[in-house]
């Protein structure tokens, strides 16, 4: 007789002293664990938020100063009130889920419950990236149709005199280039890991809840 078949024999012989975990145990651990991963999804958007507020008072005054020379200010103002608003929403929107999980009484209602954060999440995400990309893409179309303010103010600002407007923004066009991407890659990365992994776990959890239903 091999290894594993006396490792099998061994099982077998102590199955009847191990605890029988009903569909009721199962269903309250998947609860729980559910219930914990919709508590952190609501926890993380609120420090995304957080995060994204102190990086704003982070950003350099010459920034700050070019934006309104060039008379992005009341857009950028504009964007701002939007962003947080829409973002209040989605926060409001964890929490509901999350309560409703916490109080879930049925194995259907609990697996609903779990559709639906996840489909919140999704639409969270979207919301960010494809907004992150059009305000990068609406910013640089502003600079494009309005070379000669951005290049004036830079000269102004910078002192720029030993360079053509044609070359500067061409130069200043791929640095917004690259720094979209950039940021736009930065923003992917964070969502794939910190929300995937969550929403995964949330997957698995409706896989197993969906076996104990039938």
């Amino acid at each position: 007789m091999d290894q594993l078949e006396l490792l099998k024999k061994q099982w077998q012989s102590r199955e009847h002293e191990l605890p029988k975990l009903t569909y009721e145990d199962i269903y309250k651990m998947l609860l729980k664990k559910s219930s914990s991963i919709v508590k952190w999804i609501f926890y993380i958007s609120i420090a995304e938020i957080l995060f994204w507020t102190l990086l704003s008072f982070m950003v350099p005054e010459s920034s700050t100063k070019f934006s309104d020379d060039i008379g992005l200010h009341n857009v950028l103002v504009g964007v701002n009130v939007l962003n947080y608003t829409v973002f209040g929403f989605f926060i409001i929107l964890f929490y509901i889920n999350y309560r409703k999980i916490s109080t879930t009484d049925s194995i259907k209602e609990l697996m609903k419950n779990i559709l639906r954060t996840r489909k919140t999440v999704k639409y969270f995400v979207i919301y960010n990236v494809t907004g992150s990309i059009l305000l990068i893409i609406g910013i640089n179309f502003y600079y494009y149709f309005n070379q000669d303010i951005v290049f004036r103010f830079m000269t102004e600002d910078y002192g720029i005199t030993n360079i053509s407007q044609h070359q500067f923004m061409k130069v200043f066009f791929v640095i917004q280039i690259l720094f979209g991407i950039v940021m736009i890659g930065f923003i992917l990365l964070f969502y794939r890991i910190v929300y995937g992994i969550l929403l995964r776990k949330l997957h698995k959890n409706y896989k197993e809840l969906k076996k104990i239903e039938i």
